[in-house]
């Protein structure tokens, strides 16, 4: 199926991806009357968004035969790879433990260790490890000896990956075994909103930490890191529905003492005052997930501006799902004319750093090179920012792959 105009393209993403969030949610008994280009769409936006298998399993009703396919393809995958992940995590736990190196398992790792999803219902990426600095070195040695070797530093992580690796077939949509499993060791954990760094590693490492992977110190700062991502990517509109529902179904088995001790969390005697969007974006479609009384405490320590737009925001607007590249995505998380002016220069005038990692994060997508975007110069890109608002190479080569199966 070819690829249509971007703007009917950008229309069925809205459509599909809103419509498969709200179902995640709270399914309704008859599946959406879409159009077979909407449904292939839907094949993409199930994949961006890592719930192909929470769709296959949850919704009660099925679609075309091929959407179910699909799904359910996704869902072996899905499975597969949780297990080549599992037996990863275990040796690296066990090598940890004989070098004596303290590592703390995040994100997807501790929500499946603490039973929050089954194998394969919530897709890994990667695997994200936190080390202390000390030990960074010694991690290197864990890791190798478990077959994988430094790919690349960015300023937020080293990258590791497997020394032997499949040849690449090309963009896949969704989850697929042969797909390298990365892993991403971090000595801290912050993001830039959107240039000043909001820093929580201090509550992230167990004051008491053994040899081997470790749990978060509780629940609440596990909460902590699940907002503080979620935040970091809608500042760049790269959200996931994956990471409102990994929020929503930790809140479920939150009880009151559990809030109070994430609003007692303060990094660095700072506010939680990024905390309020991913929120508030989590009770759009989980209305009842999280209590009311939390918006009224975060809203005084948001700024103003951001706390007008969140009330209107849909996944849509701060996801892959958003096919267009922003100029200045996410300028609205600026505390001050300051900092909103320090992230436009940024932008259009990057450091050398971040144009090295721009270079080696578009090396890193299959077939990137048939968009044209990671290889053309800087100036460049900002002229088609100004001019045309082109779109993100990720989300149209997962738009090409799913128009593509002719399934």
């Amino acid at each position: 199926m070819p690829v249509p105009s971007l703007a009917k393209v950008a229309a069925a993403l809205r459509t599909t991806t809103e419509t498969l969030a709200r179902e995640l949610a709270v399914p309704s008994l008859e599946p959406p009357l879409w159009t077979d280009f909407e449904w292939h769409i839907a094949r993409a936006v199930a994949g961006m968004h890592g719930v192909s298998t929470l769709l296959y399993e949850g919704l009660p009703w099925e679609g075309p035969d091929s959407w179910r396919g699909f799904l359910h393809q996704q869902r072996k995958q899905s499975v597969a790879r949780h297990l080549h992940v599992a037996r990863s995590l275990d040796a690296i736990d066990s090598q940890a433990r004989s070098e004596g190196v303290a590592l703390v398992a995040l994100k997807g790792a501790a929500l499946h260790a603490n039973g929050i999803y089954t194998a394969g219902q919530r897709p890994m990426g990667d695997i994200d490890l936190l080390v202390r600095n000390d030990d960074a070195k010694a991690v290197a040695r864990v890791l190798d000896a478990c077959g994988y070797a430094a790919a690349f530093t960015t300023r937020r992580h080293q990258v590791f990956q497997p020394r032997v690796r499949k040849v690449s077939a090309g963009v896949r949509l969704g989850e697929h075994i042969d797909n390298a499993v990365k892993i991403e060791v971090h000595t801290r954990i912050a993001e830039p909103l959107p240039v000043t760094a909001a820093d929580i590693t201090q509550f992230l490492f167990p004051s008491a930490a053994h040899a081997g992977l470790n749990p978060y110190p509780s629940a609440a700062s596990l909460m902590l890191h699940l907002l503080l991502h979620a935040a970091g990517n809608m500042r760049a509109h790269a959200l996931r529905f994956i990471q409102l529902h990994d929020i929503a179904l930790l809140a479920g088995r939150f009880g009151p003492g559990d809030w109070q001790e994430l609003l007692a969390m303060r990094p660095d005697g700072s506010t939680l005052w990024w905390a309020l969007a991913p929120l508030m974006l989590t009770a759009r479609y989980y209305p009842v997930a999280l209590p009311p009384d939390l918006f009224a405490r975060l809203g005084v320590e948001c700024p103003w501006l951001l706390r007008r737009l969140a009330r209107h925001q849909r996944l849509t607007d701060v996801s892959w799902s958003n096919i267009r590249i922003a100029a200045f995505p996410g300028v609205e998380w600026s505390r001050n004319p300051r900092e909103a002016l320090e992230f436009m220069m940024s932008r259009i005038w990057p450091s050398r750093e971040a144009r090295l990692e721009l270079k080696e994060g578009g090396a890193q997508i299959p077939d990137s090179s048939s968009v044209p975007w990671y290889g053309i110069s800087h100036g460049a890109r900002i002229l088609r920012w100004v001019f045309s608002r082109p779109p993100r190479v990720q989300t149209l080569l997962s738009v090409r792959a799913a128009l593509a199966d002719g399934g």
